[in-house]
């Protein structure tokens, strides 16, 4: 394979480019007889796609996603399903000033150094445009999840040095309408106001900023994961990894846990009937890499948009010193519409792991 294919039994493989005639996905796996509500798949690419506010890239797609096989009369048949998303708004133009110069902390160079061919419009198969693919794929999922009652939520928890508050003792549904109240997509209102000031003045600066996207899984049972090197934790990372500007990925107490005695780490079981839970949660509803029934908690931090309105210095195709303006549309900051693509892939990683359980004993 050739890392266009992410999962074992629930399996995903995308395909198109940012400039091409669509993108899409293929899912393998899963069960038939789900019931599949379209809307609800369209109302997650509406979350994803680009053009939605004035922090957000200006390119005008409407991400209809169409159905070519695997749905018959509101129901998955348990053959692959195929989804489909026309590029509607592409201007190829915009690129033509990078065709033969590698724009900084982008694909361009190591595309070329990889294949000795790119697509130089939007970055091709690079755009984190092929991300709508996986939220489309995701929402299928999430439906999965609904059946079991497995809910995933997350939310925008930075922007820059702007951090919201701990949210965790609220319930989910709160948080999710607080979220879906402003363009920024983070549940403390007060914070999403900072939030959307400071991105708004970067747009105008001709800049960009980074962020983190905390995600919380819930009513997720005991014993999801594979033991050694498919650790559902491991799953995530690679999930959350694979995402376009991730740089780094955390779950539980995360880097602060390397801070503490094991007598502070250390979650205490207490007796709940059959299924125990614990006193605290910094091993973040994960332990030796399958979960215990606790919340499943984790942080995604994002870099900034590497396209600036500044020019910049960098090299040609020749090895030769160039300089560089960036162009076309972009997003000042990437996490107000990737907080539905974390969802999608942390989905996508839950059901997977959820039908490899089905095997795991008598």
């Amino acid at each position: 394979m050739a890392g266009n294919t992410f999962g074992h039994l629930f399996r995903i493989s995308t395909f198109g480019e940012s400039h091409g005639e669509a993108i899409g996905v293929i899912i393998d796996g899963c069960p038939a007889q789900l019931p599949i509500d379209m809307e609800f798949i369209q109302s997650e690419l509406d979350k994803r796609r680009p053009g939605q506010s004035k922090i957000t890239t200006q390119r005008k797609e409407s991400d209809t996603v169409q159905v070519l096989s695997g749905i018959f009369e509101g129901k998955s048949t348990g053959t692959p399903i195929a989804l489909l998303i026309p590029n509607e708004d592409h201007r190829s133009k915009d690129y033509e000033h990078n065709k033969t110069v590698y724009r900084p902390s982008h694909a361009d160079y190591t595309y070329d150094a990889k294949y000795g061919i790119r697509d130089h419009r939007g970055g091709g198969r690079s755009s984190a445009r092929e991300t709508a693919a996986r939220v489309a794929a995701g929402a299928i999922a999430k439906l999965l999840l609904k059946h079991y009652g497995i809910t995933v939520f997350a939310h925008v928890s930075a922007v820059g040095t702007i951090n919201a508050p701990n949210l965790e003792a609220l319930p989910v549904e709160e948080l999710l309408a607080q979220r879906e109240e402003n363009i920024v997509r983070c549940a403390d209102p007060a914070t999403a106001k900072e939030m959307i000031e400071f991105i708004d003045q970067i747009r105008k600066d001709g800049d960009t900023v980074g962020g983190k996207i905390s995600c919380v899984i819930t009513n997720c049972p005991p014993g999801l994961g594979e033991p050694v090197f498919d650790k559902l934790h491991a799953d995530l990372g690679k999930a959350m990894l694979s995402i376009n500007a991730v740089h780094g990925f955390e779950y539980g107490s995360g880097f602060s846990g390397s801070e503490m005695k094991g007598s502070e780490h250390n979650d205490i079981f207490l007796v709940n009937g059959k299924q125990p839970k614990t006193l605290t949660n910094f091993s973040g509803g994960i332990q030796g890499g399958i979960s215990n029934g606790m919340e499943i908690s984790f942080t995604v931090a994002f870099k900034p948009v590497a396209t600036i309105m500044h020019n910049q210095q960098t090299v040609n195709a020749a090895g030769e010193a160039a300089e560089i303006k960036g162009k076309g549309r972009h997003d000042p900051c990437v996490v107000p519409r990737a907080v539905v693509i974390v969802e999608a892939m942390a989905a996508l990683v839950l059901a997977d792991q959820l039908l490899r359980n089905k095997s795991s004993q008598l």
